[in-house]
């Protein structure tokens, strides 16, 4: 049990994520190969200037800004300069640093400058950084956070750690770049909600799964149905929108949750678009039917390794499962993990065409990596088998950080590499996939007897009708010489989709299309120049007098 700080609700508190940039090798732990982009980082990062590039707020620390009554200010990623502009112009009593584990150099240099520069203040840790085995001894905080920092910061600060959670307006990602375009913000519109956190099913790997308690513990920031719609409501009538990103390991996993919210959204006529994570075996206990009228809209899968044994994928053909999803218009985001103990060099190439082969929309490739607080890492670890890796390269993007019985490091690196290529290669661009899937939805449900699945569907297809059909043109064009049999798929797609919806997509495609291609070639030329993108410095105040 922590005390409480001596200022209580008065003392100024400033929270942080680590500073930039994030896209390039420098010395205190960025990597190039390890961008603040979630898709471009670790899903469509071979995809080129097709790729889908795209920054996330740090909602963990916009979530405790929001629950506490202290003057608070919160700087997202800042650079050096900024965070020590930041300290020097106010007199902050707490200074609270967010990271993950690959950043936990930056933290230290956090760490020191605040010391340096506002000695007077008390410096909080928390984020995925907590979990490492001894970090008390790598930065010098006065505490540490693992778990719910919402609780952790109300207790210090002399408040209720258990009064119901305030849910701040969140976008669901911002700075999104296509082809080599940037779409204005107001055009992709969707709010996130922070359902819960932690995940029950606790895989041996998972980093968020034991952060918060390991396998079947679940903290619920809203726990029933009815508190999701009143807190989805109040989003759509103050900022217009009716999408939702929900964060929530394994949203579906709560069926009672779900299902009432799915009746109160019958009884008031909402036509919302949901964006989720779900475990195969969630998606089982219920009927297409049931995931088109919730409005499922994507679903982020684990897919892992069909001889992986985790419970999450028991009894499930993933093949069959994921094609029947994408015929019903829901976009697929699948996660495969590679090295897992079993595979070899022999089959390896088998499995990564099993992934392959599922077509999802988009691809998630991760090696199998023991990440420090993880059930896997201290496994690895009683075995002497953890490798002297740097925390910077822990991130199961570049290698291996273990002695696998079969596959060295370099090989770990070439085969990561293989599978983000030849998932490109086989299914083209994830944006020629979603455009496939998206048609797909429409025509199965245009028709729908529910009037509000008809209006989700007709919202998600209006995208089809000029942009969408203008991206087509690009990439087939781009594509003729590269990928001829790709080529020809898109090609299909695009007069399929100008067939259904006539004259302006058709005109769309020829106008706009050629302006797509010559940007999305000038992107290609920039990135290869080494072209790195980084997100702005965002700073946030609440509850703040100047006096």
């Amino acid at each position: 049990m922590h005390k409480t700080h001596p200022k209580g609700v008065r003392a100024r508190v400033l929270l942080s994520s680590v500073f930039g940039p994030y896209a390039q090798d420098d010395e205190f732990g960025s990597r190039s190969i390890n961008p603040m982009e979630l898709y471009h980082n670790q899903v469509t990062k071979a995809q080129g200037s097709f790729s889908l590039r795209r920054f996330h707020r740090s909602w963990g620390i916009l979530m405790i800004q929001e629950n506490i009554s202290a003057p608070c200010t919160v700087l997202d990623f800042p650079s050096r300069q900024a965070f020590a502009r930041e300290l020097q112009a106010h007199p902050y009593d707490i200074v609270g640093i967010s990271s993950i584990i690959v950043n936990v150099g930056k933290a230290r240099e956090m760490c020191r400058m605040v010391r340096e520069l506002s000695p007077g203040s008390t410096i909080v840790v928390g984020g995925h950084v907590a979990a490492i085995p001894g970090i008390e001894r790598l930065l010098d905080a006065d505490h540490i956070v693992k778990g719910d920092g919402i609780a952790w910061m109300r207790q210090y600060l002399g408040e209720d750690p258990a009064a119901p959670i305030r849910h701040p307006a969140l976008s669901s990602g911002f700075d999104l770049r296509v082809m080599g375009v940037k779409v204005p913000d107001r055009a992709e519109m969707s709010a996130t909600i922070i359902a819960s956190v932690g995940c029950p099913m606790g895989c041996n790997f998972c980093t968020t799964s034991a952060f918060f308690g390991g396998k079947g513990k679940v903290l619920n920031f809203y726990s029933t149905g009815e508190e999701l719609y009143r807190l989805m409501e109040e989003a759509e009538a103050a900022r217009n929108v009716k999408s939702f990103f929900i964060m929530d390991e394994n949203f579906l996993l709560q069926r009672k949750r779900v299902m009432d919210l799915l009746a109160r959204m019958k009884a008031a006529g909402k036509s919302w678009a949901f964006n989720i994570f779900s475990s195969a075996n969630a998606i089982r206990k219920y009927s297409y039917e049931e995931l088109v009228e919730l409005g499922v809209s994507s679903i982020w899968l684990g897919l892992e390794s069909p001889r992986s044994g985790y419970a999450k994928l028991e009894g499930t053909d993933t093949l069959r499962l994921t094609r029947e999803l994408r015929e019903h218009g829901i976009v697929l985001l699948g996660s495969t993990i590679l090295g897992l103990e079993h595979h070899t060099p022999e089959n390896i190439g088998k499995e990564i065409e099993h992934a392959i082969a599922h077509q999802t929309d988009l691809h998630q490739f991760m090696l199998y990596t023991p990440v420090p607080g993880t059930p896997l890492y201290s496994e690895m670890e009683e075995q002497d088998r953890l490798l002297n890796v740097d925390m910077a390269d822990i991130h199961g993007q570049e290698a291996f950080n273990f002695r696998h019985p079969a596959i060295s490091r370099e090989e770990s690196r070439k085969f990561l590499d293989a599978a983000f290529r030849g998932d490109f290669e086989r299914n083209g661009p994830s944006l020629f996939r979603v455009c496939r899937t998206t048609l797909a939805g429409w025509k199965r449900h245009r028709n729908h007897p529910d009037r509000r699945v008809r209006e989700r569907f007709r919202r998600e297809s209006r995208m089809l009708r000029h942009v969408y059909a203008a991206m087509l043109w690009a990439m087939e064009h781009r594509l003729r010489k590269a990928n001829r049999s790709i080529a020809l798929q898109i090609r299909a797609l695009r007069e399929e989709i100008q067939q259904e919806f006539g004259f302006f997509a058709a005109a769309t495609a020829r106008v706009l299309g050629p302006v797509l291609w010559w940007t999305s070639l000038r992107e290609d030329r920039r990135l290869a120049r080494g072209r790195r993108y980084e997100p702005a410095t965002i700073l946030a105040r609440r509850n703040w007098s100047e006096t």
